[in-house]
């Protein structure tokens, strides 16, 4: 089958329902969770705000519209690799000069919402990636890579959402070894359904927010807040993270989406 036959199949599989598009986004509003860094360490990002313009109304009699403030990385997110200081000598690490040829790739799905609900810490190791991809598969180059926690159930619920004690914010993530295994596989970037694509006590790690310094440093890149992954497939969907194109952007909200095959 050539790449025509590829993309007219395609076409009639999501117009027949043959095959879904499952919404990964989480509703980018007034409450939507942001991440809360100590203030003498960080300036924080604000809360989002959305402003009527008009509604039908004399601002404007035929039309609806608002604007908004909210940061780049608010809500369901993408970093681009200018987001860390590992990457900011990348000169396609912003969100307008990158190659959207690796935003829609298959996605890895690795469940570990049991392990979540237990340990709200847990850590995905590399020994777990590998039990994972001898049961499912290996995972390949230019593939994304997500940890599945059910994180999103408390996306309602912002202190729920961040978890922050005196001790800091907790989260389940991935290691810094399992990052760096991962980017041995050539992936093209690395989700979590929590505020970051790092652990909530990621700090203390060796390196700091492994995620975040890693995938940058290796021009990959990172989504956070994804939603709705326990209706993905272990393996066999397709995952589209195409950020907004904004000029020398570090990051952007998105709506996620995923092609999964039905029956």
């Amino acid at each position: 089958m050539n790449a025509t036959d590829v993309v007219s199949n395609l076409g009639a599989m999501l117009a027949s329902g043959g095959v879904e598009v499952v919404d990964c986004t989480g509703v980018l509003g007034p409450n939507t969770p942001i991440l809360q860094l100590p203030p003498d360490f960080a300036k924080n990002t604000p809360k989002v705000e959305i402003h009527k313009i008009s509604e039908y109304d004399s601002d404007g009699p035929f039309f609806a519209w608002n604007w908004m403030v909210l940061g780049e990385h608010t809500g369901t997110h993408f970093d681009a690799p200018h987001h860390w200081i590992t990457g900011k000598d990348h000169k396609d690490g912003y969100t307008d000069k990158l190659d959207v040829q690796r935003l829609i790739a298959p996605v890895n799905v690795i469940d570990c919402s049991a392990e979540s609900a237990e340990n709200e810490d847990f850590l995905l190791t590399v020994d777990h990636i590998k039990a994972w991809e001898k049961e499912h598969g290996e995972i390949k180059a230019g593939e994304w890579v997500v940890m599945r926690t059910d994180w999103d159930a408390r996306a309602d619920d912002e202190a729920r959402f961040l978890n922050a004690d005196d001790n800091g914010p907790h989260s389940p993530g991935p290691t810094p070894e399992a990052i760096e295994y991962l980017l041995g596989k050539k992936i093209v970037g690395w989700g979590t359904q929590c505020i970051g694509t790092d652990a909530g006590q990621a700090g203390g790690m060796e390196p700091p927010f492994p995620a975040h310094n890693l995938l940058h440093r290796d021009n990959c890149f990172g989504l956070a807040s994804l939603a709705n992954l326990s209706k993905l497939p272990a393996k066999g969907a397709v995952l589209i993270a195409a950020p907004l194109k904004i000029e020398n952007g570090t990051g952007s909200p998105i709506r996620a989406l995923a092609l999964v095959p039905k029956g």
